[in-house]
């Protein structure tokens, strides 16, 4: 089993992408090798499992893939929350500020019942507006959140800030 370390090492670092300054990391370099994909999912599982959710939840894109395989590693569903127009049943909505404007992201109103054991899951924690938004249409069910979980997690960056009276883990932090 590859250590967080070595996981750590197979994240490719973008210079100035999308825009100048920012250091964007690329987990496709870890996704493509089975080995450490597996690793990632098998250490992102041993910090969630306490927490016996009953569905997964994250926002699209990359939030889907880390959410369905982690979902299966702990045997709960796996719910996903998209962009506005993108799911077709009666949704709820939720806006959140990005660094120039802002975004919509909707859940299906029939996505879970009240009371249902949510972990909210995200490929990157980086300003937290995304999870935040995440975290709101959950609520708005009346979904109790256990734990906010990421691969990858800022440390230079507020978005754990965002987060303050929940449990949070990530498995690799910069």
């Amino acid at each position: 089993m590859l250590s967080v370390a070595e996981l750590k090492n197979m994240i490719r670092e973008i210079p100035d992408w999308p825009k100048p300054g920012v250091s964007f990391k690329d987990i496709t370099t870890l996704l493509k090798d089975g080995e450490a994909w597996k690793a990632a999912v098998t250490h992102m599982a041993s910090l969630c499992w306490k927490y016996k959710p009953d569905v997964v939840v994250a926002p699209e894109a990359r939030g889907f893939i880390i959410a369905s395989a982690l979902a299966y590693a702990l045997g709960a569903g796996c719910v996903p929350i998209r962009k506005k127009g993108k799911l077709p049943s009666e949704t709820i909505r939720g806006e959140y500020q990005l660094e120039y404007g802002s975004d919509v992201l909707e859940l299906h109103r029939d996505a879970f019942e009240p009371g249902t054991r949510v972990l909210v899951v995200d490929d990157v924690l980086a300003t937290g507006g995304t999870i935040s938004a995440t975290i709101d249409l959950v609520r708005q069910l009346g979904g109790e959140v256990v734990a906010v979980a990421f691969l990858i997690e800022l440390t230079y960056l507020p978005g754990r800030e965002k987060l303050t009276g929940y449990e949070v883990v990530s498995a690799i932090q910069y």
